[in-house]
């Protein structure tokens, strides 16, 4: 942990200063919590009000705001604040290793400068690493991988046979990446396995979230955009294609080779059936279930899901649903009669 003045803060992150530069900053913390000799930010307008009673030494703001904080003001807050929290706490920092004796390594596996390897890893035949990786005990890599520099591999997971891992890559404790897709060819009442021949592909700057299950291709590799951040517990299906820079939240299910755009977010539990076609920039809500094709900037919410306005109109009427079925019902009653008494006259 480093202590830095609000100048140098402000500095790091082009800001501008409104208030004494001099005041010193140790911690990084939330609206809630942040006191003296911390900073916080602001970054959705609707907090304000903890802004002007925050206890904090200073804040990220992008527009000036009534508090007995140092301000900071800068375009974007929440960014800058992730800039501060990483120069003042530093990402983790991995205990030094080298090459463990009680490493299982193949002779034909090639390792790159710097890449430390803990007690208990297996690294199959002719996998090939690049420089200043880490593998965590437990990590299992299968015949024929390649991985490129500065990747981290966290404890128990597992790469299979035949995976590309670009440059920069996180895979967290006990995920899965390559497994046999889930492909089966029903006959006479019984599944009879594909052999899935596809591989699976992450690319540069991908993290892959604890407890996920990446599925290999059946025929094609399942692909993993640049940038792309795949939350904890995340089922992906073989032949998926997210492309770069999209968000998944934790616990989304995405069938075998449906097909996501760029910079699309994915909330909390969404269901993606297979073969569909998701464009970019797509916001799908928490728990929806995603059964057709989804245009470019979609905002999508609802199972099935149906565009956010529609969804909106539509819930809001759910509440008084019983009291309009009991009109109904009133209605069709007095028609009733009104109707058997047209027909006694």
């Amino acid at each position: 942990m480093q202590t830095k003045t609000v100048k140098e803060i402000a500095d790091y992150v082009g800001g501008r200063v409104l208030g004494d530069e001099s005041v010193l900053i140790r911690a990084a913390s939330t609206l809630d919590s942040a006191g003296p000799g911390q900073i916080t930010f602001l970054s959705n307008p609707k907090y304000t009000p903890k802004v002007q009673a925050t206890q904090a030494a200073a804040v990220l703001v992008s527009l000036p705001v009534t508090t007995s904080a140092v301000q900071i003001v800068t375009e974007d807050p929440y960014y800058a604040f992730m800039q501060v929290v990483v120069l003042l706490h530093g990402h983790r920092e991995h205990p030094p290793v080298g090459i463990s004796d009680k490493a299982d390594i193949a002779s034909s596996a090639k390792l790159g400068r710097g890449t430390q390897v803990a007690a208990f890893v297996s690294i199959g035949e002719n996998v090939t690493i690049g420089s200043n990786c880490y593998f965590y005990p437990g990590v299992c890599i299968g015949p024929n991988v390649r991985i490129g520099d500065d990747c981290i591999f966290y404890p128990n997971a597992v790469i299979y046979d035949g995976c590309r891992i670009g440059n920069r890559v996180i895979v967290q404790s006990n995920a899965s990446v390559g497994q046999d897709g889930f492909g089966f060819a029903t006959h006479k009442g019984e599944h009879h396995k594909i052999p899935q021949i596809g591989g699976v592909v992450l690319e540069d700057d991908v993290e892959i979230g604890a407890g996920c299950a990446i599925e290999r291709g059946t025929l094609e590799d399942t692909v993993i955009g640049k940038g792309s951040k795949i939350g904890d517990a995340v089922a992906i299906g073989h032949g998926v294609r997210i492309g770069p820079h999209c968000l998944l939240v934790p616990q989304v299910g995405i069938s075998g080779s449906a097909t996501l755009g760029r910079h699309c977010v994915v909330g909390g539990q969404v269901g993606i059936v297979g073969h569909i076609k998701i464009g970019d920039e797509v916001r799908i809500g928490a728990q929806a279930g995603v059964i057709n094709d989804v245009p470019d900037g979609a905002t999508i919410v609802g199972s099935p899901a149906i565009d956010a306005g529609k969804a909106r109109r539509a819930y809001s009427l759910i509440e008084y649903l019983p009291e309009m079925r009991k009109k109904i019902r009133d209605l069709e009653r007095r028609m009733d009669k009104r109707d058997s008494g047209s027909d006694g006259r």
